[in-house]
């Protein structure tokens, strides 16, 4: 034990533990990291050798006995039939089934989706609706034969702290000098300070920042194996990791269908892995993230506001140097186009992944540090009950170059490095300083390369500065491209788009940097010149047409037929008298499939018949399961029952109409649903058929 962990341990008794006892079980389990220092927490609080033996063995018996691993789900169910109750640790979701008008409870390795859950648990911790908690939850055995589930929740403690004393905590921060908490702040997140490099400190505290300042953004890009998302899916449970297939606006921020806001009312920050992956059809979503991110508001029919950081991490797969010294390529590369110039503009601040250290053994520390949960609980009282940003706004200065955008960003940087560091005071005018430069050089990194993809100077005042107490003015700089003449003075791109000529690459002179002193609001940035649109959102020529597909022909499929003719459509009507059988509903699910992809559709209207033979029940139970799960994405379904019809037709709100013979049901059955084409529609031999496609 050092000198800093016996002060640690004299100022924070029962709240630090030996961090290098979190190894030793991490090991093997898929458990968050703020899930094993609770238990941990419980039985090795204590600086006692013999305690702290006794406590792992303890800790290492509640594991075996109630974490359930998900290739033995089907013995702890068994568990629980056969002793009539059992807790366990597991992660919780609650889900809404609207066709049965009640909540069932999930549980992520126990392996049951319905699970009976009493209302005073979904009430008491909105979180189990909004991505689940990792929680203590004794479940209890169902005997009912006539019940439809089998285990009900009988208790469920959430893990986390019950109480926390921010006073406490900021009076114990006191007795340490601000390279002593850096050090603390690192051990607690497992790192051991001495064998990390002072800017790359920096940086880890960095990553900390979206758990500690609201409606705070930033991206991290860099390579793989460097703990990129590590802070959002096992430090803290007030964050969560989604991936890029969850980033829909129904999921992230409003779901129209159910009049309920997403994961941005309901977690600290949300935070995006392998960003490069993010697919957004639908540009509605876009323009409500670049409408959140600005200001932490949005218009869904009624005004949201929300105080949810966004944090974007990903994967860097080429060399910094090549493409800082590249006229055609920027830092952004690994973002997909959606994710464009006026998004960009919203990151506070740019991490440079790519000087972080891969993820080792060597790096970790055996001292001491605060119970992960504890310093969560710290960021999050922070998050929600501290406002640094007028402290920061009456002491910083910064240079003319600095613009509205550019300004809020580092300003709310050097707040988040308050909130982490000094969370009792003001810092010495040497510190405040150090965390100032570090947020202007993050914050120029985003703005270098948004000035290396623009066509004209809109983000050319790239020589970003503060002034120091002293009154000298600093220019920052971005190590890896300062000498970058490439980013520095970067070609730009000239459109010859009036004599069809394509676009040459002119060498221009830097724009002047100096400029009036941005305003305190942040100012909206220049929108992009419809030519450019024009050119990089070419529109479909839709023509009418009249074809027949003949027996036995392939390459046809619903997306190839009508996708096209989809293009801002917000309701789609189909009329098909054959949506009976397994497989035609089947069809009819792959067809609004095709209608989601357009991405603006928000109700699916089917009319369809029924006969004598038909099965109504089975029907309707599998077109309620669809509606349930198009509304998760905030798309209605109305199903309408005509026995009396016989033309089918698909009538689409922007004037197209589609007619196909045989409806829906124009494909053959495969010879063996192992063969090709048995799940590749465009690839499956058809039945002969007529489409008509024209306006109405």
């Amino acid at each position: 034990m050092d000198e800093l962990d016996q002060k640690l341990n004299a100022t924070f008794d029962g709240k630090v533990l030996r961090k290098d006892l979190l190894h030793r079980i991490k090991k093997g389990t898929n458990v968050p990291t703020f899930v094993l220092e609770f238990l941990l927490a419980k039985y090795c609080a204590s600086n006692d050798q013999a305690e702290m033996d006794a406590g792992m063995e303890a800790v290492l018996a509640a594991l075996q006995e109630n974490y359930v691993r998900p290739d033995e789900a089907n013995a702890a169910q068994s568990k629980v039939a056969t002793k009539g109750k059992h807790r366990f640790i597991d992660k919780v979701h609650v889900r809404y089934v609207e066709k049965e008008k009640r909540h069932w409870a999930a549980l992520e390795n126990f392996n049951s989706q319905r699970i009976a859950i009493g209302e005073k648990f979904y009430r008491d911790n909105d979180r189990l609706l909004e991505g689940g908690i990792w929680a203590e939850v004794t479940l209890a055995h169902n005997d009912i034969e006539e019940d439809d589930y089998a285990f009900s929740i009988e208790d469920l403690r959430p893990i986390q702290l019950t109480r926390f004393d921010f006073g406490r905590y900021a009076e114990g921060r006191a007795a340490f000098t601000r390279d002593e908490w850096i050090a603390v702040v690192l051990r607690s997140v497992g790192l051991e300070p001495g064998k990390l490099a002072k800017r790359v400190q920096m940086h880890f505290i960095a990553r900390l920042a979206a758990l500690v300042e609201p409606n705070y953004n930033y991206i991290e890009l860099g390579p793989r194996g460097t703990g990129k998302s590590y802070f959002f899916s096992e430090f803290s449970p007030y964050a969560t990791l989604i991936s890029g297939g969850q980033a829909t606006k129904a999921t992230l921020f409003y779901n129209n269908a159910r009049r309920k806001v997403g994961l941005v009312g309901f977690w600290d920050t949300v935070a995006f892995d392998e960003v490069g992956g993010i697919k957004i059809r639908d540009p509605d979503t876009i323009q409500i993230m670049k409408d959140f991110m600005a200001n932490g508001r949005f218009s869904r029919g009624a005004e949201v506001i929300a105080d949810a950081s966004l944090s974007f991490v990903g994967n860097i797969d080429v060399s910094v140097q090549q493409v800082v010294n590249s006229n055609e390529h920027d830092l952004f590369q690994p973002l997909p186009p959606e994710l464009d110039l006026a998004v960009m503009d919203r990151f506070a601040a740019y991490i440079p992944g790519w000087e972080m250290p891969k993820n080792s053994s060597e790096f970790l520390t055996s001292n001491y540090g605060f119970i992960t949960d504890y310093l969560a609980e710290a960021f999050h009282y922070q998050f929600k009950h501290t406002n640094r940003y007028e402290e920061v706004s009456k002491r910083i200065r910064l240079g003319k170059a600095i613009e509205g955008r550019d300004e809020k960003g580092i300003k709310k940087t050097v707040c988040a490095f308050l909130k982490v560091l000094h969370p009792n005071g003001p810092p010495t005018d040497e510190e405040f300083e150090e965390y100032v430069a570090y947020a202007t050089e993050c914050r120029r990194r985003v703005k270098e390369q948004m000035n290396k993809r623009k066509p004209d100077d809109e983000f050319a005042r790239i020589n970003l500065s503060y002034f120091k107490a002293s009154g000298e003015e600093v220019v920052v700089f971005c190590p890896e491209s300062k000498d970058a003449s490439a980013t520095q003075e970067p070609a730009r791109r000239r459109l010859n788009q009036a004599d069809g000529q394509p676009a040459e690459v002119v060498a221009v002179q830097p724009a002047a940097q100096p400029a009036p002193a941005a305003a305190e609001s942040p100012a909206e940035p220049t929108p992009v010149s419809p030519d450019l649109v024009a050119i990089s959102l070419p529109l479909v020529e839709l023509k009418e047409q009249h074809f027949t597909i003949l027996y036995g022909d392939t390459g046809y499929s619903y997306e190839s037929i009508m996708g096209p003719y989809l293009q801002g459509a917000k309701a789609v009507l189909i009329e098909d008298p054959y949506i009976r059988l397994p497989h035609q509903i089947q069809n009819f699910v792959r067809f609004c499939e095709t209608v989601l992809k357009a991405g603006t559709v928000k109700k699916i209207s089917l009319i369809t018949g029924y006969d004598d033979k038909t099965q109504l029940a089975d029907i309707a139970e599998k077109l309620d399961e669809l509606k349930q799960s198009l509304l998760e994405l905030d798309v209605e379904l109305e199903v309408k029952l005509n026995p009396n019809m016989h033309d089918r037709e698909i009538r689409i709100d922007n004037g197209w109409v589609i007619k196909i013979g045989r409806g829906l049901d124009f494909f053959q059955k495969p010879g063996s649903w192992f063969e090709v084409g048995a799940n590749d529609l465009s690839l499956r031999k058809c039945l002969e058929t007529k489409v008509d496609i024209f306006r109405k």
